[in-house]
């Protein structure tokens, strides 16, 4: 899942994106609203975490643009007001979920899973393809009776072949929705991580490369 992080106390978005991408999420991080209305018309982000209370443009006013514009994530307001007034006014600018400070990241990550079920099509709570499963929701996968151990990359990646069975998906799709901005778009990361992938789920061989366009499911 992609997030956008828009945060202006630089140690706070460090802390956060750390432990959002320890949990499998690719975060890109914005300091102030310009960027960060730069970045969401740049990228297809599943949600954005939005504080309310950050430089050049107000996060009211960035809530407003994006969803009076052409984005599509999801958008979770925070802020460290906690009357219900606030709330409600953070609704209003219509935004989909509210979150005060301080969180608990728990809480923060499931409101995402949860966002992130929203923003997308809507897919089964347990993908399968053949004899392979994947659970989203306890972040495990196996192969018949066997659990794979797989990185959190490689975890994301079966996840978007398998919620697109048979489909071909670019490196430059799974370079967008599984890592994030820190990625060099030149580096061979992609291709790595589905060989490792490939030689995990063992024989016979279930993820194909198709020439000059992907990889799928076969």
């Amino acid at each position: 899942m992609r997030v956008l992080l828009v945060e202006d106390d630089e140690q706070l978005a460090d802390v956060i994106a750390r432990n959002l991408r320890r949990d499998a999420f690719a975060v890109d991080v914005a300091g102030d609203g310009a960027l960060a209305l730069q970045k969401a018309y740049e990228v297809d982000y599943d949600v954005i975490v939005l504080d309310r209370d950050i430089p050049e443009v107000h996060g009211d006013a960035v809530c407003r643009e994006l969803v009076d514009g052409e984005a599509t994530a999801r958008i979770l307001m925070l802020t460290a007001a906690a009357a219900v007034e606030d709330r409600v006014e953070g609704l209003s600018l219509g935004a989909d979920d509210y979150l005060p400070k301080p969180f608990a990241m728990v809480e923060l990550t499931a409101r995402l899973r949860a966002l992130g079920r929203r923003a997308r099509r809507r897919r089964p709570p347990m993908l399968t393809w053949r004899d392979v499963w994947l659970d989203p929701a306890s972040r495990s996968a196996g192969r018949g009776d066997e659990t794979l151990r797989l990185t959190n990359r490689e975890f994301a990646v079966l996840e978007e072949l398998m919620a697109e069975p048979g489909d071909v998906v670019s490196a430059e799709e799974l370079m967008e929705r599984v890592w994030d901005d820190r990625l060099d778009p030149f580096s061979n990361a992609v291709r790595v991580t589905v060989q490792t992938l490939r030689r995990k789920l063992g024989d016979p061989p279930l993820i194909a490369t198709v020439v000059g366009r992907g990889y799928r499911l076969e």
